[in-house]
């Protein structure tokens, strides 16, 4: 602002000095030839009241001593005084017998005919351009600086007055500034914050500071992050009560199992009452684990082979043929083991629960370009609806958390989930799951 109005006032005095010193640099001018002109006319003017009176030789000799080469030019014969030639001005001069000046190559010539008893004398003298234009140089200077130091001045005046109005101006920025700062620092603090509830970043907290509904809003959003660390406690120890609430039907299922007089089908019972505390322990551990830490990867070969070997029995009894394609090395995947046996489990379960009897199906499990693996659940069947990768959605009176089950255990480990229909009719499910280090045997 102070530059602006410094500008201004410069350019407002330039145009104020030009409007008055360029007429008065042109006065000055006018006022210097007309002075040199007026001096000549006065020389010549002492000269004309010898003509008709005195004799050639005195007048020639009165022509001499003037500050100005002064010629006389008779009716006829050679000019008295300076040496000269008779110039169309003076013939002019002594035909209409009128006064005049001309401009010429040497300065201004005058001419002042005179009237004579003997006829018209013509009295001519050249004013030299210095004479003319003599002190102009110096005087137009002496202006240039003037408006110059008028110039230099305005701003000097212009500059303390912009300074006593922005200083005031400046002070309400630099405190508006700070205000900003007090109200949008704390107000940053608490989207920083929300960011990072979002992020399962439980324990962020926001600072209460700034103005009095900052600090309310601060206070509140750490209330309800409180309160959500006391609702995920109290949901995971629920969770963990399982354990003990259902030790008490696996012990009376096992103990059923042992009391049957077929060992096969005493076995087969107790393995499954094992798989179910496998179940149940692999929730609660899953429950209790603390958001952003995650279990160490998988061999997705052992536990594919494990999984698919435990389901074979019952597709053995149900006569349905299981085509297994499984690499012979390990296959680590950042998906951890019981997440991975769950969700085979919920694939092959909609398998046996969705298709009739005797339906074949076939898992493949294949390295994926860039690590991971892409495990493939397929089988000969129906299909599944379109609805069927909606939560909670089945159209076979199920739960539908099958293939949600599924699919979150792939995002989990960075992978995904895609269903199609098979090449030979039915379905295919697919599991993208991302790489993870070589997990060590046992």
């Amino acid at each position: 602002m102070r530059r602006r109005l410094s500008l201004l006032v410069a350019s407002t005095t330039c145009l104020v000095l030009i409007a008055f010193l360029v007429p008065l640099a042109l006065l000055i001018r006018q006022v210097t030839e007309d002075r040199a002109i007026g001096r000549a006319n006065d020389v010549l003017q002492t000269i004309v009241p010898q003509i008709g009176t005195s004799d050639p030789a005195s007048l020639a000799l009165t022509v001499q001593g003037l500050p100005l080469p002064v010629s006389v030019f008779p009716p006829d014969g050679p000019a008295l005084g300076a040496a000269a030639e008779r110039t169309p001005a003076v013939r002019l001069a002594q035909a209409n017998g009128r006064s005049f000046t001309v401009d010429t190559v040497a300065g201004r010539e005058i001419v002042v005919p005179v009237l004579s008893g003997g006829g018209t004398y013509v009295l001519r003298t050249v004013v030299p351009a210095g004479q003319l234009t003599a002190g102009v140089t110096r005087s137009w200077l002496v202006l240039a600086g003037l408006g110059l130091a008028l110039v230099v001045l305005g701003l000097a005046v212009a500059d303390r007055l912009a300074r006593a109005i922005v200083a005031p101006i400046a002070d309400l920025s630099a405190v508006s500034h700070r205000l900003a700062r007090a109200i949008v620092a704390p107000i940053a603090d608490l989207s920083a914050v929300s960011h990072r509830l979002a992020r399962a970043e439980l324990t962020a907290r926001a600072g209460p500071s700034g103005p009095p509904e900052v600090r309310e809003v601060a206070l509140a959003l750490n209330h309800l992050a409180g309160r959500i660390q006391e609702l995920l406690r109290e949901e995971r120890e629920q969770v963990a009560d399982l354990s003990h609430r259902l030790r008490t039907p696996l012990t009376a299922l096992r103990l059923e199992a042992e009391a049957l007089r077929d060992e096969d089908e005493a076995a087969r019972v107790s393995a499954a009452a094992d798989s179910i505390e496998r179940a149940v322990t692999a929730v609660i551990r899953q429950a209790r684990r603390r958001g952003g830490d995650r279990a160490a990867g998988a061999d997705a070969t052992a536990v594919v082979a494990d999984r698919v070997a435990f389901w074979a029995v019952l597709a053995e009894d149900t006569d349905r043929e299981v085509r297994r394609e499984l690499p012979a090395a390990p296959l680590p995947v950042a998906l951890p083991a019981d997440d991975l046996a769950a969700a085979l489990d919920a694939l092959l379960g909609n398998v046996f629960a969705h298709t009739p009897d005797g339906t074949a199906l076939a898992v493949s499990l294949v390295p994926r370009p860039g690590g991971g693996a892409v495990l493939t659940v397929s089988d000969s069947g129906p299909g599944f609806p379109a609805e069927a990768l909606r939560r909670g959605a089945s159209g076979t009176g199920s739960t539908g958390l099958g293939l949600d089950i599924a699919r979150r255990a792939a995002e989990s480990g960075g992978g995904s989930l895609r269903v199609r229909a098979a090449a030979g009719g039915g379905a295919e499910v697919r599991l993208e799951l991302a790489g993870a280090r070589p997990v060590s045997p046992g």
